[in-house]
């Protein structure tokens, strides 16, 4: 039996995608090896976020061509899709797919076997579409499951590779996301995550009217759902009714990522993000206003160009205020091929670093202002695995995401408990069963 290792860089829909690759390699007869062992073929999933996230991307290549230079060396994902010809030059890769035709990779990957050159089918994302549904051969035992509803972003925040290397939005229709969801739920999984590229442009590119409400409210009408939760969203994009499904229905997690970016309006402005400083924060005040105990996290780019002191100051008195669960801090990374590697102003990497600590600090304490506000409460809570440190602990997640460890083992995997929120711990807060 040939054996095929794996590895991913970046997002969770990365991490999708790899799990539908792996599938499409069992159902020809390949055994899934761990990364660093000996195989027969090796499948990069890479990322293009960051120059670092390329860089990264690069040096796992070489490694897995070190491992068995004989291999088959397949290189998938964002950097393979903006950047084919960097990782055709890389000696030793044999398959080249970007963000598209992934359901040919088994096909690809045998005919380099008998290939002098490598086999480069990246074509113009642009073109793309239609949603490339490829449905999961096997779920993974495991309790939550993301699902891929969409693909694609057209955004262009100045800043950001990821329109050119997902191309334009591209649904999933809703058929396919209901009968996978079904599969998912008879494997076992309790929770459903819904992730996308850009999640909340669902339906924008079809003829019917359809939206992600639409097909929250299709998925919490399937028999066996324990959990719904959803991925990242920009803040522009939460109707009143999207809203009103998470106040209505304890299923659907009360949790949202809405990355702000940045916390001054000129900054904003630079980036061609679509929203103000007011807007974002009348949305935050409204859904708060009309969802108790709901969860607001958020990611932040500190030192984008231009940004002065004083306008990294107006970042920190507004995130301040505004009382994130989470923040995920980021220096802003010059990426050529955006508009923003070319803007004056660009920040010092030791002055970014600097910022980042700042704004990571109060970040920290933010988070835990929000962990002490549930203490002593009583939440439930779907335990998903045992802790790798202590087998007499297992660990799992309130629907506000708050990460929870208790004394357990793994029989309670996959399981709701209600649970007494007793005292900070690692990441969340250690609770107490009382059922």
């Amino acid at each position: 039996m040939p054996q095929v290792a794996f590895t991913t860089l970046g997002c969770k829909v990365n991490q999708f995608e790899t799990e539908i690759m792996e599938g499409l390699f069992k159902q020809r007869g390949y055994e899934i090896v761990p990364f660093d062992q000996v195989a027969d073929v090796y499948v990069i999933n890479t990322c293009s976020v960051t120059h670092l996230g390329e860089k990264k991307s690069r040096q796992i290549i070489r490694r897995a061509i070190r491992l068995n230079p004989k291999a088959i060396v397949a290189v998938a994902g964002c950097y393979a899709q903006v950047s084919p010809k960097e990782i055709e030059a890389i000696e030793g890769v044999k398959v080249i797919v970007g963000t598209q035709d992934r359901q040919r990779i088994v096909d690809l990957v045998e005919k380099a076997a008998h290939c002098m050159n490598p086999v480069n089918v990246v074509a113009n994302i642009m073109d793309a579409e239609h949603f490339e549904d490829i449905p999961l051969f096997e779920a993974p035992g495991r309790t939550r499951a993301f699902l891929k509803i969409q693909e694609g972003c057209t955004n262009f925040c100045t800043y950001c590779i990821i329109p050119y290397a997902r191309g334009p939005l591209r649904s999933r229709p809703l058929s396919s996301i209901i009968q996978e969801t079904e599969k998912l739920i008879a494997a076992g999984f309790k929770e459903i995550v819904l992730t996308g590229i850009h999640l909340g442009a669902y339906g924008r590119d079809v003829e019917e009217k359809i939206t992600l409400a639409d097909v929250v409210k299709a998925i919490l009408n399937i028999k066996g759902l324990v959990r719904l939760r959803l991925g990242s969203l920009e803040s522009i994009e939460i109707s009143d009714e999207l809203i009103g499904l998470i106040k209505q229905d304890e299923r659907l997690c009360s949790h949202l990522h809405l990355p702000l970016q940045a916390g001054d309006t000129a900054i904003l402005k630079a980036m061609n993000r679509h929203y103000g400083l007011d807007e974002y924060q009348r949305l935050i005040t409204n859904i708060r206003n009309k969802v108790e105990d709901i969860a607001i996290s958020t990611d932040i780019i500190v030192g984008f160009p231009g940004e002065t002191p004083e306008m990294f100051n107006n970042a920190l008195t507004f995130v301040e205020k505004m009382n994130f669960s989470r923040m995920h801090i980021f220096p802003y990374s010059r990426r050529s091929g955006t508009p923003a590697a070319e803007y004056s102003g660009q920040i010092p990497e030791e002055e970014k670093k600097r910022r980042v600590q700042i704004m990571q600090e109060l970040a920290e304490r933010k988070a835990d202002e929000f962990l002490q506000s549930f203490l002593n409460r009583k939440f439930t809570v779907l335990f998903e695995m045992e802790n790798q440190k202590n087998e007499h602990i297992i660990d799992g997640l309130t629907g506000n995401y708050i990460r929870v460890y208790t004394n357990g083992n793994q029989s309670m995997q996959g399981q709701s408990f209600q649970v007494v929120l007793e005292k900070p711990y690692r990441d969340g807060v250690w609770g107490k069963i009382v059922d």
